[in-house]
């Protein structure tokens, strides 16, 4: 069998050509912004830790998890910070961002979950249950 790479017949790439693009400060803050990679680096720097501070406060408030003490032989999904500094339209700093993310990649199927179901509900069957309920409520059907 031939194949393409075989034949010498391979894709051409297109290498992004940013010369042409007008400059702006967006663009340069964009090109420029430097994010820490991991939490010793962003823990020394305030606006970084501030920002860590605001997501803590804000997974407490939502109650997202509840401390237990760690049952024996079982896999602990680690986490990741997540840093991302957000941008106004003309190029000035927004916020500084950070996130705390699960490391769900660790997890074994069959041993540290059997399952796994979303809930996620259309639009138009929200619509239609909401019309059905108006209709109900005037009795016209």
């Amino acid at each position: 069998m031939i194949s393409r790479g075989k034949a010498g017949i391979f894709k051409p790439r297109h290498f992004a050509d940013l010369t042409h693009v007008s400059r702006s400060a967006l663009h340069h803050a964009l090109f420029t912004a430097k994010e820490p990679k991991g939490f010793k680096s962003s823990a020394k720097v305030p606006k970084w830790y501030a920002a860590m501070c605001d997501e803590m406060r804000a997974l407490k408030l939502n109650n997202t998890w509840d401390l237990v003490p760690r049952p024996l032989n079982t896999n602990v999904v680690g986490s990741k910070w997540v840093f991302r500094t957000k941008f106004l339209a003309n190029g000035s700093i927004d916020k500084f961002k950070a996130r705390l993310v699960a490391q769900g990649f660790t997890q074994v199927p069959g041993i540290d979950y059997s399952a796994t179901f979303s809930h996620v509900v259309k639009a138009s069957t929200v619509r239609i249950i909401l019309s059905l309920a108006v209709l109900n409520k005037w009795n016209l059907y």
